[in-house]
């Protein structure tokens, strides 16, 4: 699934986020990084997004902000949140995956809101 798809990847642990990029990338996703929210949304302004998969807890723009922010400016952009903060089950408005994850489980929750994702946007275009 992934092909061309434009992942916007905003995480603040630089390691994790310069990892996950690189595995992502060798797997075929396009991904943008940005280490907060304000940088995201540089990238959103900028460039096509498919995917932002996002870091909750963040120390510049992060947390129920961002996810505010997400919710009311991004509303057709699927979102997938990541935490170590959130326990599972936690209300947020978008899928979450708990910290710590294996890439490869990560990668499954991306290609599955993609998939469901690719629908919407074929009925959306005709």
């Amino acid at each position: 699934m992934a092909g061309d798809a434009r992942v916007l990847l905003v995480e603040d642990d630089d390691t994790l986020r310069l990892d996950l990029r690189d595995y992502l990338q060798q797997r075929g996703y396009r991904v943008l990084v940005a280490s907060d929210g304000v940088g995201a949304i540089k990238h959103l302004l900028d460039e096509e997004v498919d995917l932002v998969v996002t870091d909750y807890r963040m120390a510049t723009f992060g947390g129920e902000y961002w996810i505010r922010f997400l919710q009311t400016f991004c509303p057709t952009h699927p979102v997938l949140v990541t935490s170590a903060f959130l326990k599972h089950g936690t209300a947020v408005p978008f899928p979450m995956v708990p910290k710590p994850y294996a890439f490869a489980d990560l990668e499954q929750h991306i290609s599955e809101i993609l998939a469901a994702a690719l629908p919407a946007e074929e009925e959306s275009s005709r």
